[in-house]
């Protein structure tokens, strides 16, 4: 057994903390320290709490005070309820119920209604829309699908935060007073709604980013958000406003016939949505082809895709960056499919720089016959492009970030499992020998875990030395990151 130095097992253990200290205090990812790990529980607690609070301070003041035009409290429950029960799987690994999301802000916004002014007020909103959308979850937990939290929290917050904004000014007749009707009216609306969604796409950025344990870059998490609004969450702020108006015109009949749009909008996130899916399951068994062959060792691929997302977060990357990388990682050993005799142990690290290049270039070729989406031209210069250095040289342009995320995680892949063969090995010989002689096995393997450390860390100080051309020093030190932690 190897002892690991007294200095190494107490940097593991506070290095993490001195390290979210430093990122917290310059702005950057926090990183999956104790420091981060407990802000995010305590964020994400907050949030949970203050929607949980909401409900049952809502619901409690309006069975105290009785509901308020009950039949319109009703089709607004009703709607939320059946948004919910209709709620479907978006891109990036988001649900949604848009109908539900629509009738609440709707009813959150709605003033009079088929022009007679309405007085339910904040809590009632807030207990509406609750109450919509755990009936409208019933059918979903009896098929045990459980749903997601967070996408709760965020609706109730929001619809709690226009419910303050609009509902006073309308019920104390302030709106009135100072001349807001006609296209003023439908201005402060439609001001509102803009504030619903600057509110939700705050709220989700924040759930995300404790989600992630901190560790990517909170201006990049909000920025997906921002991108995942202008999709499927536009269409949802504008129907719910647009709903709020035509009800004080035409009546509760808005409600279907406003939802139609907003219907059809769905039904084709949710294709869209299974189109991903399907590119994924074909990048998952295009993945598993060398393993299949006998080229690369089970699971090889699924790891170096893991341990590459891992790092690509921790360095800060974005929701769509991160996707291509792990799509990259999968098929990075596609290559060597054209290859006569395989490989030992399928690690290409040992291989010379010309030949790995050109397996990768032949993965790449096949990647390309995938598709013809830029995505797919993206990931396939990735594959072809991380055999190269880190410093090709003076004739060549670094290669791309996520193709050194690849290399670096690559060659930590191949040299642990070098590594775990060889102990493999020895371990086998120990027990022919234990047992020829008549002895237990008990004592072989003790420490093992201590073992697969100190492999860790010595393949990481391999890789440390060879930064100097071969791998990028700043993703080293992410994959050391990430590798001591797990």
């Amino acid at each position: 057994m190897r002892p690991i130095p007294p200095l190494i097992a107490r940097w593991a253990s506070l290095g993490p903390v001195a390290e979210a200290v430093r990122r917290a205090g310059r702005g950057a990812p926090l990183g999956g320290g104790p420091l981060a790990a407990t802000l995010g529980a305590a964020v994400g607690a907050g949030v949970y709490g203050a929607a949980g609070l909401a409900a049952c301070v809502s619901v409690a003041v309006t069975a105290w005070r009785g509901l308020a035009q009950p039949g319109v409290a009703l089709a607004f429950g009703a709607f939320v309820a059946v948004g919910e029960l209709v709620r479907t799987a978006l891109p990036g690994d988001r649900e949604q119920a848009p109908l539900g999301s629509a009738g609440a802000l709707a009813y959150a916004l709605l003033g009079p209604d088929q022009g007679r002014a309405t007085s339910h007020g904040v809590f009632q909103v807030v207990a509406v829309a609750w109450v919509g959308g755990l009936v409208g979850l019933v059918p979903h937990l009896v098929r045990r699908r459980l749903p997601d939290p967070a996408v709760h929290a965020r609706r109730l917050l929001v619809v709690l935060f226009i419910a303050v904004l609009f509902q006073p000014l309308y019920d104390s007749g302030t709106l009135d007073a100072l001349g807001v009707r006609g296209p003023l009216y439908g201005l402060f609306l439609a001001a509102c709604a803009a504030l619903a969604a600057i509110c939700d796409v705050l709220l989700a950025a924040v759930l995300r980013y404790c989600r992630a344990g901190c560790r990517t870059a909170f201006g990049r998490t909000l920025r997906d958000e921002v991108k995942a609004l202008l999709g499927i969450g536009s269409a949802i702020v504008a129907t719910g406003m647009v709903m709020a108006v035509a009800v004080g015109e035409v009546g509760l009949w808005a409600l279907p016939l406003f939802s139609v749009p907003l219907l059809l909008t769905q039904a084709s996130f949710g294709r869209y949505a299974a189109v991903r899916a399907t590119q994924w399951q074909t990048v998952r068994s295009l993945a598993r082809a060398s393993e299949v062959a006998g080229y690369t060792l089970p699971g090889h691929a699924r790891r170096v895709a893991d341990l590459a997302r891992l790092t690509g977060r921790e360095l800060g990357l974005g929701e769509r960056d991160l996707r291509i990388l792990e799509q990259a990682a999968l098929m990075h050993d596609l290559g060597q499919l054209s290859l006569v005799d395989a490989v030992p142990g399928g690690a290409t690290v040992i291989l010379a720089e010309d030949e790995q290049r050109r397996i990768a270039e032949l993965g790449s070729e096949v990647v390309l016959r995938t598709g013809a989406s830029a995505e797919i031209a993206e990931v396939a210069e990735i594959v072809a492009r991380q055999a190269e250095p880190y410093r090709p040289g003076p004739h060549r342009s670094a290669p791309p970030l996520a193709a050194r995320i690849i290399r670096a995680a690559n060659a930590f892949a191949d040299l642990t499992a070098e590594e775990e063969l060889e102990r493999g090995a020895a371990v086998g010989a120990a027990v022919g020998t234990a047992v020829g002689a008549g002895g237990g096995t008990g004592v072989i393997g003790a420490g093992g875990a201590q073992e697969r450390l100190a492999d860790r860390l010595e393949v990481l100080e391999r890789l440390r030395l060879r930064s100097a051309r071969e791998f990028d020093p700043r993703v080293v030190e992410a994959l050391a990151r990430v590798c001591t932690r797990s």
